[in-house]
């Protein structure tokens, strides 16, 4: 792979920054946020923290964790830990209103899917202050069978 990504570069058909892109792995953490596991999220859940699914509407509507609630991460920045939010879209009002309240993030997981890991930050700088981060996603949380819908 690594060398049909270089004969690519060379070729001018990828730039430099499209490879580093396609490299970048998603963080193991998040300043200001607790990474939690699927059990830790279901416990967070029962005691009445919202969990988001941060992943499009046809993802959610195919298999979402039971009791979740759709808010898609609209990303255009790079998937990068030094990510560009201001030009993502996401729609802080669909969160609890008091910010100290805990809320979870989710999506595809840490191989596939930056959305949960930005939607985490987003809401971090917008003031929340339990933000917890469900870094292994739909598939942790399936691989655990725990509830789907």
């Amino acid at each position: 792979m690594h060398r049909t990504l270089l004969h690519l570069l060379r070729a001018g058909a990828l730039s430099a920054s499209l490879v580093a892109t396609a490299h970048a792995a998603v963080p193991e953490s998040i300043d200001r946020v607790k990474v939690v596991t699927a059990e830790q999220a279901r416990d967070l859940q029962a005691k009445g923290a919202p969990i988001v699914d941060t992943r499009v509407a046809a993802e959610f509507a195919e298999k979402t964790i039971k009791g979740a609630i759709s808010i898609t991460y609209r990303e255009k920045s790079p998937k990068t830990p030094e990510f560009d939010k201001s030009v993502d879209s996401f729609d802080l009002g669909k969160l609890p209103q008091d910010k100290g309240k805990p809320v979870v993030f989710f999506c595809n997981g840490p191989v596939e899917c930056w959305r949960s890991y930005k939607a985490s930050v987003y809401a971090r700088d917008a003031g929340y202050t339990q933000v917890h981060w469900l870094r292994g996603g739909m598939p942790e949380w399936t691989a655990k069978g725990l509830p789907t819908q």
